[in-house]
This record gives structure tokens, sequence and C-alpha cells, in this order.
């Protein structure tokens, strides 16, 4: 790997573009190197992971609705649409809209944490869509997706955007052009041009994320994923980009970042050497933030401690910096204590996730959400005496470089009424890679077959089961069989007009 340093140059210099980080980024973008056996492998996890929660969506309003929009973009020679037979084709930005959008939704798919936040699996489906279009084959998606990933992990661990209160697709953006440009086997200047025009494109505020959390922040990634494949489109056309989007005066870093005296390290590793981004990255057991995932194991650990939890006078979570102030009382964000906030909102509470999962001593994608588990007095009184604090050295493991050593988790003291006191610590979720009982494969499958069930039919859950792990032997227009099918009278419709 190489450190690049990353920092700001007045106009007045101007900056070679072979010295500009998005040049670089296309230069590992384009260098045909070899496939990671492992980095494979993790890849086929993931896109079964994307179709797990997918599929378990369909029939969630923003899905409902980025589907109908997308219905209205038909293709003869397009992309697939999850849920509907692969003999329907639609236009790949659109297939990609609606698709990333039914991954996102119920905030159940892999994540990275380092300097700033991301969800790479936001990447495979703008990428499955264009490769579907393209009629590339297996081993062109897989490279595709190992280089994304590799983006998006290594912009997130040299690069904090949400320090400036910017929203985490703006590392999206780059990563998905740039993995569809090394798909497609573009060379260096289009990918180059491309990921300036994806970034310049997909920046935002956290907003989306902040107080009452709407359904854009499921539509948002899709949103990235539609920009990156429209940016791809006129660089292969010949057209230029704001540059250098990284460096220049009135950049993103210039403008929107740390300003002109920045200095960022983004680390990318050297022209032909293998990427291994992906595997640093790790999925999610339970349909919740990421940093609540260890917190959820501790609460069912607590739930066979604490016989009678009418006992608990209170509960302090000590964490890192991160999750106190995004999930946790430190976000001074009242809906995140209120029983009747948007779902969204409640997956961003650490204080609700906390309390449901101790009362329950389990968690569930949609019952541990719905309005009369959240309104439950009892749950309401536990949550009430939750309270997060930042402890500096779980900020530290936090940001500890080394993967290993990496943490999101906490200690929790729960204090009873006799004044009691019960303490549970974890570092790692139990399905973190590092955790106690990593996710494999198997783990994978069955969570694929958990959340299709009802859904599709055994006899498509095993032939997509069967495609998906030979996708190394997919040949050029087979990439169909990574769609999956549902009874069309399975699918809900929302009647509503819009423009299209």
């Amino acid at each position: 790997m190489i450190l690049h340093k990353v920092k700001v140059y007045p106009s007045k210099i101007n900056l070679p573009k072979k010295k500009q980080l998005a040049w670089k980024i296309a230069e590992i973008a384009s260098d045909n190197a070899k496939l990671n056996k492992k980095s494979i492998e993790m890849v086929i996890n993931r896109i079964i992971d994307n179709a797990s929660v997918a599929i378990a969506s369909l029939n969630r309003k923003p899905v409902i609705t980025s589907r109908e929009m997308a219905l209205s973009h038909p293709r003869k020679n397009g992309a697939n649409l999850f849920g509907f037979n692969s003999k329907f084709k639609f236009d790949c930005e659109w297939a990609a809209w609606s698709n990333g959008t039914a991954v996102r939704e119920l905030d159940f798919h892999d994540t990275f944490l380092a300097a700033d936040y991301s969800h790479p699996g936001d990447n495979i489906p703008p990428i499955l869509a264009v490769a579907q279009q393209n009629k590339k084959s297996g081993l062109d998606l897989l490279k595709g997706i190992i280089t994304a990933y590799e983006v998006q992990v290594n912009l997130v661990k040299g690069i904090s955007l949400h320090k400036h209160k910017v929203d985490h697709i703006a590392h999206l953006g780059p990563s998905i052009a740039a993995g569809i440009g090394s798909m497609l086997k573009l060379n260096t200047e289009t990918i180059y041009q491309a990921i300036q025009q994806a970034l310049h494109t997909t920046i935002s505020t956290r907003q989306s994320r902040k107080g009452e959390i709407s359904s854009w922040k499921a539509f948002a990634p899709a949103h990235a994923g539609k920009l990156a494949i429209e940016a791809i489109d006129r660089a292969m056309r010949g057209e230029g980009a704001p540059s250098p989007i990284y460096e220049g005066e009135d950049s993103v870093i210039a403008q929107i970042l740390d300003g002109k005296k920045a200095l960022y390290k983004v680390p990318l590793p050297k022209i032909k050497e293998e990427k291994k981004a992906i595997l640093e990255t790790y999925t999610k057991e339970y349909s919740a933030e990421y940093q609540a995932q260890a917190l959820i194991d501790i609460a069912k650990k607590l739930n066979k401690k604490i016989k009678n939890l009418n006992q608990i006078k209170k509960i302090d979570i000590y964490t890192s910096h991160h999750t106190h102030n995004v999930i946790g009382t430190g976000a001074n964000d009242p809906q995140k204590m209120d029983p009747n906030a948007s779902r969204e909102t409640l997956d961003h509470s650490i204080m609700y996730i906390f309390a449901v999962a101790l009362e329950d001593g389990n968690w569930h994608h949609v019952k541990s959400y719905t309005k009369s588990r959240a309104n439950k007095k009892s749950t309401i009184k536990i949550w009430h005496s939750i309270r997060t604090h930042e402890d500096k050295k779980w900020t530290k493991k936090y940001h500890d470089p080394n993967p290993r050593n990496k943490s999101f988790g906490a200690k929790v003291i729960v204090t009873l009424k006799n004044k009691k006191k019960i303490i549970e610590s974890l570092d790692k979720a139990d399905a973190h890679p590092f955790g106690s009982r990593p996710f494999k494969r198997d783990n994978y499958i069955n969570k694929f077959l958990v959340l299709t069930k009802g859904y599709i039919s055994k006899k498509e859950s095993n032939r997509f089961l069967n495609d998906v792990q030979k996708l190394k032997k997919l040949k050029s227009g087979q990439l169909y069989k990574l769609n999956i099918e549902v009874k069309r009278s399975n699918l809900k419709r929302n009647k509503k007009k819009g423009i299209f």
C-alpha cells in the first residue's frame, strides 16, 4: 500500500493530474491487477447478503416507490429489477436506483467504519446493473466490485466527511465510478474524469441522518449510484469534470471539508497489487446501525443475567465518540427517545435498540421496530433510563488502524434500584470477522433463507444460491442469473402518480 498525501493547491500552481488523488484512484481502477481469491469469495458473500435484505424489503414503501419509477424506464437490452422476471429489462441507471434502494432500506447489509462511515455493499447494485446491460461476465463483475470496495474503504480511512456534516455517499460516488470503469476496462483518463464528476455531484449534507430520519436515507446511496453511472457515460463520450476535484482552490476539500490548510493521507494499493480491502469490511447480524451490533449482543447477555428488569434504575453506556454522538444521547436528538419516531430514526437510537434487545433477548428486523413495540410502557421506561458517554479508550479502539484491534463495542453498567451494578463489556459484535462467531458462507446463506422465506419459492432460492456461488464461471450475458424473481401478485404497487 502507498499512503498518498492530499492537500489543497492554489490555482496558480497547476497540479499535474498524475499527482491528483482522482488520477491515482483511476490508475488502480485501470491496472488490471490479479484478483485475490479471498476477495472473490467475499464478493459472493456480499451479493448473497445484498439479495437477502433487498428481497425482504421489496414491499416497504421507499422500495415500492423506487420500483414504480424504474418501471417507467423499460429497455430492450437493459438491466434486471429485483423481484421481476429476468426477461423484463430496464435502463441500468433506473435498475440501479430501485435495486440500490431495496438493498439499503432495512439498514441490514455490510459496513466499514474508520475516519468516516460507509456501507460498501451499496456499490454492488449500480455495478451489477451496468454489467447486465453491457453483457459482462462474472469475472468482469468481480473485478468491478473488488475495485469499488478498495476505493471506498480507503477513502473512508483517509477522509472524514461527517466531521463537516457531509453525507458518506460522497465517497460512494467515486468508488462506484471507479468500479464501473474497472469492470468496463476503461482507460485511466476516462475513469479519472468520471470519478471527479461523481464526487462533484454526490455532495450532500448529513441532515438525512439527523433528527427525524426519513426514507431518503434508503434512497441516498441509490442516488449516488445513478449519478455515478451517468458520470461514466458522459466521460466515455469525452466530457471532462471539475478538476482537480480534491485538491483545487475551490474544491471539495478547500470549501467543504478541512479547508485550504488540510492534509489528508489516503492509502491505496500499488499499481498491479491485489485488492483486499473488502476483507476488512463486515456485515450485520441485526437490522440496526452497525455500532449497535455489539450492544445488541451485550443486551442479549444481560437479558439472561437480570432476572427482574423492573429493578433497573439506570443504564450507562460507555463507548466511542462516534457511537455516542451519532446514535447515542450525544446526538441531542429528542426524536431518538420518541416512541412515535420513524423506523429510520429508531435504528439510529442505541437507547431504543438496547432497551428492546434487553427486554426481548433478541432482535428482529420487522417486529423490533413496530409502533406497538416502541410504545410498550416497560420498554419506554428502560429506554428513557439509558445515557451514553464517550470514553476515550473506546474512541481510540474505534480508530485503531489494525483491523484485528479496531473495536465498535462498549461497556455497559446497569444500576439496579438496590444500588447493585451489573457490568458487561464487548469489543466486537459476535458476528464480526474477529468476533466470537464470525460470519462465514453458511451464515450468509442462512441469512438469505430467513429473510427471503415467504417471498420466493424454494426452487428459485436454490437456483439463485447455486448460480451466485458459480459467479466466476458465469459468461458474458449470464449475469441475469443474479436476479431473483418474486411472484408478481406478491409485489405491492404505489398508485400515486409522479412525473414518469
